[in-house]
């Protein structure tokens, strides 16, 4: 017996040399991070006969819809094991062929990269910060050979790195497949980090760092970390426990400066987080909505994930039918969990709750679409570039605010109904998909919630609604349970509902309106210049304003427009104003029971024991 466990080691042995040896080895250098430059090697060993097909990605983990990484490559060139140069050719603007090779080959290109934010790749002097899809061209069919990358950047001065890529040693950082290494952002600057340790139920302790290339003092850092480590117990309490960590860490990557483009995007061991201010001091608090969101990503997304994200295809994008829960039940605990560590009071929850249930409830995209059609949407909304115009305003209503209108009701309800929560819910998906980490469907979805009421009729009836369906839920009722109370914001008050309106030069010139306004069903629509209301000469928004107050719902007033050089008229009929408000029962000068402020208290209050 011995001997066969000392062979099928060897064996194993050989398999894993085989494996490294086997990798794609990357080497990035930085000669020209002034303009924005880096140079980057791949080394590919032991490659098979036939053409070599190599490409940059159109897609990147946390991003739903197509990104052109390739425009930013050029110089590209290839070389045999004795440095001669190889025949390119190139089918398509992102992809490379080979045709003729050894089993080794050498390629090199140049890459520019000036955009600071979760999807893109920007050097300069100050730091390199990496998306790896926006950076890495890869040969295809190789997704399941290991990654190895060297940076080198000996003449930046107190540069570091930072990414959940694991440290080989002398300076080089592997990854066990593609997936992995394109799911991992790495930051190389002189930043400054501050860390602390969570401790999961099974006595596993891991290590959270913040990495922050900002202009502050470390005291800065540290104190903010302070803050963060209260945000992340919160979310720890949700769940239960922490993820198991690959190699026990999680960073969050942090940049901040006014000329960054801004974002949040999720990774599993990691967050990159851009965020468009001087500096962290004096900001604290308007910057933590994102880590909140992002940090609640560890669970839901990383490892609770949709089955139509996987595997991700970094040569088109996912088209997912779960974003509405993956990103919408995110949103929601993201501002959520502030209120209950504190950050934000009650107050601050409901109007945030204001905007959630506005947003439902008078947009025509969650009138006539479902959650499920506004999540397969995310292919052209979630950041996609477009030159041509939409009619996205009438279509769609991001997933992120549909869904948290979603939390928010089925939280409610599973209070109100079964003395239950999201949390446990949530708690619920966690056991069942995300820590085994068995991707879901949406029937899956509502398998987990009929198990959790037991009872088969509520969930399928929240999901036959509420998911697949457009119908809503009575917020108004639900919200009453904690206090609060729904209504018109504007009672009696007349809406001619423009939208966005351009002021410039005395012109007033339309944006697109939306369906069910007045100005939509009036005929009027974007490019059109208002010329007068009701016999007033429209230059400015008070002038709107002061017709507008003028009259009442069902009145009907004359306007004139130029639409491409010609003057029309039209009649439009004012509505009430349809924005709502939540408020607290006390401010109505109604009374908060003692079950209203429990349910209150249980529902936005602390939940660390």
């Amino acid at each position: 017996m011995k001997k066969i466990i000392l062979s099928l080691s060897l064996i194993l042995t050989c398999l894993a040399v085989s494996a490294q040896q086997n990798a794609v080895f990357y080497e990035v250098s930085f000669p020209n991070a002034i303009h924005h430059e880096a140079e980057i090697t791949m080394v590919l060993r032991e490659v098979p006969t036939g053409p070599l097909k190599i490409r940059m990605s159109r897609s990147s983990p946390g991003r739903y819809a197509t990104h052109e990484f390739g425009k930013n490559v050029y110089n590209f060139k290839a070389f045999d094991g004795n440095g001669k140069a190889l025949k390119i050719t190139q089918p398509a603007g992102d992809e490379y062929t080979i045709p003729i090779h050894g089993t080794n080959v050498k390629i090199t290109y140049t890459l520019f990269g000036n955009w600071i934010d979760g999807t893109y790749t920007g050097f300069d002097e100050t730091h390199a910060h990496i998306s790896m899809p926006a950076t890495f061209a890869y040969p295809i069919g190789w997704d399941n050979r290991p990654r190895k990358v060297k940076f080198n950047y000996d003449e930046k001065q107190n540069w570091k790195v930072a990414t959940q890529l694991k440290l080989e040693g002398n300076g080089i950082y592997t990854a066990p497949n593609l997936q992995y290494f394109m799911d991992s952002p790495t930051e190389i600057a002189a930043y400054k980090t501050a860390s602390w340790e969570v401790k999961n139920p099974d006595g596993k302790i891991q290590t959270i760092h913040l990495v922050s290339h900002s202009n502050d003092e470390q005291t800065t850092v540290d104190n903010y970390a302070t803050m963060l480590k209260k945000m992340v117990a919160e979310q720890g309490a949700v769940w239960g426990e922490f993820p198991n960590y690959d190699y026990g860490n999680y960073y969050f990557l942090h940049d901040v400066l006014p000329e960054y483009a801004g974002d949040g995007m999720e990774h599993r061991n990691s967050t990159v987080i851009v965020q468009r201010t001087p500096k962290i001091a004096g900001y604290e608090s308007n910057l933590l909505g994102t880590f909140s969101h992002e940090f609640f990503h560890a669970w839901n997304v990383e490892r609770l994930r949709p089955k139509t994200l996987e595997p991700f295809n970094f040569e088109h994008s996912n088209v997912s039918d779960g974003l509405w829960l993956a990103e919408g039940f995110t949103q929601y605990y993201g501002s959520l969990l502030l209120t209950r560590a504190g950050f934000k009071t009650q107050e601050n929850a409901a109007q945030t709750f204001n905007g959630i249930v506005n947003t439902v409830l008078n947009s025509p995209g969650a009138k006539n679409f479902s959650p499920i059609q506004a999540s397969q949407y995310a292919v052209f909304a979630d950041a996609g570039v477009a030159i041509d115009q939409t009619n996205k305003s009438n279509i769609f209503t991001s997933y992120y605010i549909y869904g948290a209108s979603v939390a928010l009701a089925l939280d409610l309800r599973l209070r109100a109904e079964f003395k239950l929560t999201l949390d446990d819910y949530m708690r619920a998906l966690w056991k069942a998909h995300g820590k085994p980490e068995i991707p879901y469907t949406i029937p899956d979805l509502e398998k987990v919630l009929s198990q959790l009421t037991n009872n088969q009729s509520f969930a399928s009836d929240f999901f036959k609604n509420y998911v697949y369906g457009t119908a809503k839920n009575d917020y108004a009722k639900l919200l009453l349970n904690a206090g609060y109370v729904l209504r018109k914001a504007s009672p009696g008050v007349a809406y001619a509902g423009f939208g966005r309106i351009n002021f410039e030069n005395g012109k007033a010139t339309l944006g697109g309106t939306m369906q069910g306004t007045p100005a939509y069903n009036a005929g009027l629509d974007i490019d059109n210049i208002l010329l007068t209301m009701d016999g007033v000469e429209v230059k400015d928004q008070a002038a709107i304003t002061k017709v507008t107050e003028a009259h009442k719902p069902g009145d009907v007033i004359t306007i004139t427009y130029n639409y491409h050089g010609q003057e029309k008229s039209t009649k439009l009929t004012f509505t009430e104003n349809p924005a709502l408000e939540i408020i607290s029962i006390e401010k109505t000068g109604g009374v908060l029971t003692p079950a209203m402020q429990n349910f209150r208290d249980s529902w936005l209050n602390s939940q660390v024991k």
